[in-house]
């Protein structure tokens, strides 16, 4: 299928709304970006394609939300994310989407389950810790590389702290911000940022840039129980998407 297929470039619009979103604040979403494009394009393409619009629409989430994080867990989470990206890079011969799709999936779906489970019963929030931070960082790091997947990793380590709902958003919107410029080195180093795809991407910036700001709007006017219940049965739905995929394949 080519670039200028109808078909793409629905899929193609549709992924960049959902990249300007997530930049928003609406950051659990964010995963089914590229399982969107890669139903009309193999899920590496679909990867390499994205980059571009992610760390631009980075830069407008970054301005949004420059007074809205948690500096403990972007201390552990970012430095982690970089090995996780280097793992990455150093197996991207050797590591398949399926298996990376599958891990993710699990991941996910485990996640959610025992939140739902805790939400039964007292827990106290948690806290951010080192131990935990640079495992799941590290994880966050090596599925963003593979297929920019690293929101439920991130959703494992970060919604149990409870965080307020601007400062989650915040949060998730620099770390992700930071992963995506340490991938850019990598890709070009593997030959995925072509000039076809720079050039569609320049076509899909403003899209994205829309839909950031549209996010940030979403993220101040619903409420935050709301905004949680969202992002939690979004993980879910791209997690068990991802477990399918990988079985289908």
């Amino acid at each position: 299928m080519t670039q200028t297929d109808p078909l793409f470039l629905i899929a193609a619009i549709a992924a960049a709304i959902i990249i300007g979103l997530a930049k928003g604040g609406l950051g659990g979403i964010g995963t089914l970006a590229v399982p969107v494009l890669a139903l009309v394009i193999s899920p590496v393409k679909a990867a390499a394609l994205l980059l571009p619009i992610l760390v631009v629409s980075d830069v407008f989430g970054l301005w949004l939300y420059r007074r809205n994080f948690d500096r403990r867990n972007l201390l552990i989470l970012i430095p982690s994310a970089a090995i996780g990206v280097a793992a990455g890079w150093a197996t991207a011969a050797f590591v398949s989407d399926r298996m990376v799709g599958l891990f993710v999936g699990l991941i996910g779906v485990s996640f959610c389950a025992n939140l739902w489970f805790r939400r039964r019963h007292a827990f106290a929030a948690r806290p951010a810790d080192l131990r935990r931070g640079i495992f799941w960082g590290a994880i966050l790091g090596f599925t963003s590389f593979v297929s920019h997947a690293g929101a439920p990793p991130f959703q494992v380590y970060v919604l149990p702290q409870r965080l307020e709902k601007n400062i989650y958003a915040g949060t998730t919107t620099i770390t992700f911000a930071a992963v995506n410029a340490i991938k850019l080195v990598p890709y070009w180093a593997l030959g995925q940022l072509s000039m076809t795809n720079l050039r569609t991407a320049l076509f899909l910036f403003p899209v994205a840039i829309v839909s950031t700001f549209i996010g940030v709007r979403l993220v101040r006017i619903i409420p935050e129980k709301v905004f949680f219940n969202f992002v939690n049965i979004t993980l879910f739905v791209v997690s068990v998407k991802l477990i399918a995929d990988a079985a289908l394949r």
